[in-house]
This record gives structure tokens, C-alpha cells and sequence, in this order.
């Protein structure tokens, strides 16, 4: 007598599926800005003043492997695209690095946004936005 099949899928559970996430601040702390556990050391008339410069307004850091609650589109040529590969197993051949294309890309966007809130009109970002 044949044995009967069981019809039932084994699915894998909901710790192999999704891996932990860490939580990190998408900005820089303005300068002189205390941690959210701490209470805050400047005084009450320096806070209220806008930031002097550009350099010290919040800018952007590379957010890491987190996840990622928005998303853009960006399109590459075959050139670029092949650039970026070889730049991301570049990063993980020679650099030991974890990162994947979005990780990559994700971190020159935050460096450009630093270059261009530092040195403004005469920034890298601006230099290469001019040239094309």
C-alpha cells in the first residue's frame, strides 16, 4: 500500500526570511547638538540661530545596509553601469568590503552632498554639473 503525500509546503520561518536591521539617523547632528540620550549642553539663545554656513547645515550620511523606505529610479549607460560593477567588486576584491551597487551609490551621493555643502559653487559636484 502506498504511503500517503503530504500536501503541505515547508516554508521557511520569519527569522530566516528577514534579516535584523539596524536603525541609523539619516543626517548629521547639527554642530554642538547633543545625543537624543543626553540633555542638551549649549544654551537656549545658541540654538535658536540659524547655522552660519552651508558646512554646518545637516547633510546627508550614506545610511548603510538598512532598510530603505524610499526609492528613486536612476538610469545608466552600458558604460556606467559596467563602471559601477567593477568599482563594487573592486571594493570587495581588494578592500574586503560588503557592499552591493545601491550601497556604492548611496555613498558618493552622501560624499557629493558634503563636497557640495562645504564648497558650494566650487565643489566637485558643480565642476562636473557645469562640464556636461
Amino acid at each position: 500500500m502506498p504511503q500517503p503525500v503530504n500536501k503541505r509546503a515547508s516554508l521557511p520561518g520569519a527569522s530566516e526570511l528577514f534579516r535584523q536591521t539596524q536603525s541609523t539617523p539619516t543626517f548629521d547632528p547639527p554642530p554642538g547638538a547633543a545625543p537624543r540620550d543626553e540633555a542638551p549642553v549649549e544654551h537656549a539663545a545658541d540654538a535658536s540661530q540659524p547655522p552660519s554656513t552651508p558646512s554646518e547645515a545637516q547633510v546627508p550620511l550614506a545610511s548603510g545596509r538598512v532598510r530603505h523606505d524610499q526609492k528613486i529610479t536612476v538610469y545608466f549607460s552600458s558604460e556606467e553601469l559596467f563602471a559601477l560593477e567593477d568599482a563594487t567588486l573592486e571594493c570587495k576584491r581588494a578592500h574586503g568590503l560588503k557592499v552591493d551597487r545601491g550601497r556604492l551609490v548611496r555613498s558618493a551621493v552622501a560624499l557629493a552632498l558634503a563636497d557640495l555643502a562645504e564648497h558650494g559653487a566650487d565643489s566637485d559636484v558643480v565642476a562636473a554639473l557645469r562640464a556636461q
